[in-house]
C-alpha cells in the first residue's frame, strides 16, 4: 500500500514539474517588448554602461540602475584593458558617451532584460532620438555584440 502511495506522489510531483517547465519555456522563449523610460543619467561608467536615477527603488537599495547598452561592446579601460591601445580606446568611448549624454536634450532607455551577470539591465539608450549604440559604432568606438565571442581590441 505504501509503495503505491509513494508512486502516486512521485507521479504527481513529476507532472507538476513538467507543467512548470513547459510554462517557463513558453514564457522565456517569447521576445520581450522593451519598456521605455525617461530617467536622468547620473553617471557614465564606461562607453557602454550608464547609471540612471531610480528614486522608486525601495530602501535600503541604492537609488540607481546600471544599464548596459544593448547590441554593442566598447573597449575596456583601466585594469580591465588587455593592452594600452584598448585602454586608450576605452577612455575615448567613455568620454564620447559622457559628452553625448551631457549635450542631449532628451535621454530615454528601453529596458530589455537583466544581463547575464545579474548586476545590470540591458537596454537601448536613446539620446535626442538617436541610438547611443549606433553613435558609438559610427565613431569607431564600439562593435556590434550580442553575446557571442568578443573580438580583441588589441589586434
Amino acid at each position: 500500500m505504501k509503495s503505491t502511495w509513494a508512486r502516486v506522489k512521485v507521479a504527481a510531483i513529476a507532472i507538476c514539474i513538467a507543467i512548470v517547465l513547459v510554462t517557463c519555456t513558453q514564457v522565456l522563449g517569447r521576445e520581450v517588448e522593451p519598456v521605455e523610460h525617461t530617467w536622468r543619467i547620473i553617471r557614465v561608467l564606461d562607453g557602454d554602461t550608464v547609471q540612471f536615477e531610480a528614486a522608486w527603488v525601495p530602501d535600503p537599495l541604492p537609488k540607481r540602475i546600471s544599464v548596459r547598452i544593448y547590441g554593442i561592446d566598447t573597449p575596456e579601460k583601466g585594469y580591465r584593458a588587455k593592452c594600452p591601445n584598448e585602454d586608450t580606446l576605452g577612455q575615448q568611448a567613455t568620454d564620447f558617451t559622457r559628452s553625448t549624454v551631457a549635450a542631449a536634450r532628451s535621454v530615454t532607455v528601453r529596458l530589455r532584460e537583466w544581463d547575464k551577470y545579474g548586476g545590470r539591465v540591458i537596454g537601448d539608450v536613446m539620446v535626442d532620438g538617436r541610438s547611443m549604440a549606433s553613435l558609438l559604432i559610427i565613431a569607431g568606438l564600439a562593435r556590434e555584440y550580442y553575446g557571442d565571442a568578443k573580438t580583441s581590441w588589441c589586434d
